[in-house]
């Protein structure tokens, strides 16, 4: 009989390709297994799960609400009945998928979902990417029989002998970029004989970058730099027609970028946020990169990610604070230092775990195992 997999999780890029990347490597390794998902309704994960090639069945479910109004307030109290009611959804599509194992990697959907499989006996395992976990994850972290992180000193927050370091898992893709591909400049229709910048605020983008971006367009024109700029979803539905009006062959505004390993593959310097996968990957990736941390992530754990790079010079850290006034010009320097730029892609290579995922296949199986 073949095995069963469920993953859940989900809201945000950070979720969802870390669970893809399981997925991706359980197929890999046993093409006959059956691996279904559970998201939560109108979140990301609805849409790239199936385009992945994957089932999904959504939970609608959400998290507290931090607002203070009445609207919020009103919010709030649904919330333990949305919550139970996700719990015995999920308890639904478990019953008649039948998994061995149920895997969690973080969102909303991911607490209803793998509460329902320990409370009808299905194993669990967690798979947590940042340095402070989720409020999900640590609901979660007391019944699962393994939690695979990627940093140090976890301990603080989930039983230690749950604990294995495994690092993220990262696209397959992203282990095999192969540098300033020739069809990548094509696909996005850009010259290998020019420096290139690629900004990515994470999958539902980032205002300060997304700002800064839209005041310097000109700035890169005139520096002869070309620019990729992926806004995420919500900053491009708003977008000023002007700015898009603005394209020419140096600049290339998008929403979203499905096949980020040619977006690697061209780009001379990288400006991301600091989220535990995008770190992960660009560690892998070995190209210059500047990190503007997300300041209200939990406990500031973007900025610690960013440190831990910084003060190896494996990346330039610009707090958030800053990065309107200093991100360009420290941008520009850093491109044109090519010097610079090869001692930190050096430096970054040597924080990369690419055998994350092999380390966490195995660990699931161990568990399906026992």
């Amino acid at each position: 009989m073949n095995k069963r997999y469920l993953i859940s999780g989900g809201g945000t890029g950070g979720h969802i390709f870390p669970a893809l990347a399981i997925a991706n490597k359980i197929k890999a390794v046993n093409p006959d297994a059956e691996i279904l998902f559970i998201g939560a309704n109108d979140k990301m994960e609805m849409q790239r799960v199936p385009e992945a090639g994957y089932n999904i069945k959504g939970l609608t479910i959400y998290g507290a609400s931090r607002d203070l109004s009445w609207a919020g307030i009103k919010k709030n109290a649904k919330l333990p009945f949305v919550l139970f009611k996700a719990i015995r959804d999920a308890k639904s599509i478990i019953k008649d998928f039948k998994p061995d194992i149920a895997i969690g990697v973080g969102g909303f959907a991911s607490g209803p979902a793998l509460k329902a499989a320990e409370q009808l006996g299905v194993p669990t395992l967690l798979q947590e990417q940042n340095s402070y976990p989720g409020v999900t994850n640590k609901m979660l972290a007391s019944k699962t029989k393994r939690i695979c992180v990627a940093y140090d000193g976890l301990e603080k927050y989930f039983p230690a002998e749950k604990i294995v370091k495994t690092g993220n898992p990262v696209r397959a893709e992203i282990l095999h970029i192969e540098n300033k591909n020739a069809k990548a400049y094509q696909y996005f229709n850009f010259v290998p004989d020019k420096k290139l910048v690629l900004v990515v605020g994470g999958s539902l983008g980032a205002r300060t970058l997304n700002e800064t971006m839209a005041a310097h367009l000109d700035d890169f024109r005139k520096a002869d730099v070309q620019l990729l700029w992926q806004t995420g979803e919500q900053f491009f539905r708003n977008i000023d027609s002007k700015l898009l009006a603005e394209q020419d062959e140096y600049i290339r505004i998008v929403p979203f970028i499905k096949n980020m390993y040619d977006a690697y593959s061209i780009a001379d310097v990288i400006v991301s946020r600091a989220g535990a996968l995008a770190i992960s990957e660009l560690s892998i990736v070995g190209k210059p990169v500047i990190l503007v941390p997300f300041p209200y992530a939990a406990e500031d754990h973007q900025t610690f990610n960013a440190k831990a790079l910084s003060t190896h010079d494996a990346a330039v850290l610009i707090p958030d604070s800053e990065a309107k006034e200093t991100l360009y010009p420290t941008l520009m320097e850093l491109i044109h230092d090519d010097a610079h730029c090869a001692q930190m892609s050096e430096n970054i290579l040597r924080f990369a775990k690419p055998e994350a995922i092999q380390s966490i296949y195995d660990e699931i199986e161990k568990v399906i195992a026992r």
